[in-house]
């Protein structure tokens, strides 16, 4: 199943860049990174058998044992592909807010774009090694 991060704007060369290649190196699924516009511009139409997550303060907060829960269900279902979309500065909008998947919080602070990108790779990584009984989860 393929993990996909759909985020607004350029990570460019930045410690933040670095953790998220950090990760992405280490993850054993298929991993996409697709970076847009900070204004306009549209995320690529979803694949068939997909599942999009929206990255909302709003959101739902799921543990990390609940998201990797959450993509063990979805593989089984057959999905191909779970887009994680990062929106820009002003969020959402409702329409694609109403018709996700999931809405996903990272918490109740606000996290600058970059740093709650890096993250999510992060949190992305560790719900593989939960699947995969690696003791990354417990020590990580």
């Amino acid at each position: 199943m393929l993990l996909h991060v759909i985020a607004r704007g350029k990570i460019g060369r930045s410690p933040e860049a670095e953790l998220v290649a950090r990760y992405e190196k280490r993850l054993q699924w298929p991993f996409r990174l697709t970076e847009l516009p900070d204004a306009g511009g549209r995320a690529p139409e979803p694949a068939a058998h997909s599942r999009t997550v929206l990255l909302d303060e709003r959101g739902r907060q799921l543990s990390s044992e609940a998201l990797a829960a959450q993509l063990a269900r979805w593989r089984e279902e057959g999905v191909r592909e779970v887009r994680f979309v990062l929106g820009a500065a002003d969020g959402h909008a409702e329409a694609d807010r109403a018709s996700a998947d999931l809405l996903l919080a990272m918490g109740a602070m606000t996290w600058p774009h970059l740093l709650a990108r890096a993250m999510l790779v992060e949190q992305l990584y560790r719900a593989t090694t939960i699947l995969t009984g690696h003791p990354y989860h417990r020590g990580g």
